[in-house]
């Protein structure tokens, strides 16, 4: 399991111009595809495998899958963060955007790929702009760090999981 933190870049919102940054970290899971993906579909599940502390859905039951447009919330301490799900790809990609908090924009991305030697390559990336100038650097730090974790705990859950 490993990570890599990239470098700051400059991208262009709708909120006009500012320093964007991002991370990637990667994960192996001798699960499936198929396993990975459905537990992703599932917030009430994130608790288990994160160090997400409660999720909840703006619609819906937590435990059943959500889809494209729905919305999660998930605390973390004292921290809410609301996460509307932009693009599924079954059993390939779950993308999301975070809807409030300390970012001018953050988009996520969890990328699935069957790996040659079984299981599933798991790679968690972001790109995002944050509302307080000169905070880039901690907040590519802390997520770098906070993601490397939801990825292997999210690999371990898929192990032993049985959708």
């Amino acid at each position: 399991m490993s990570q890599s933190d990239a470098c700051p870049r400059t991208s262009t919102r709708p909120y006009g111009q500012a320093v964007a940054y991002t991370y990637t970290v990667t994960a192996h899971s001798h699960a499936d595809p198929d396993a990975v993906f459905s537990i992703l579909l599932r917030p009430g599940s994130w608790p288990l495998w994160s160090r997400i502390d409660a999720a909840e859905v703006e619609v819906g039951d937590p435990g059943d899958p959500q889809r494209a447009g729905d919305i999660r919330i998930f605390r973390t301490g004292r921290a809410v963060s609301h996460e509307r799900i932009v693009e599924l790809i079954t059993d390939k990609q779950f993308a999301y955007e975070n809807v409030n908090g300390p970012f001018r924009f953050y988009r996520g991305a969890v990328e699935l790929t069957r790996s040659h030697g079984g299981g599933t390559d798991i790679v968690w990336s972001a790109h995002f702009a944050p509302k307080l100038p000169l905070s880039g650097p901690f907040w590519r730090w802390y997520l770098t760090r906070f993601i490397q974790g939801m990825a292997d705990g999210l690999a371990r859950h898929a192990e032993g999981s049985r959708h």
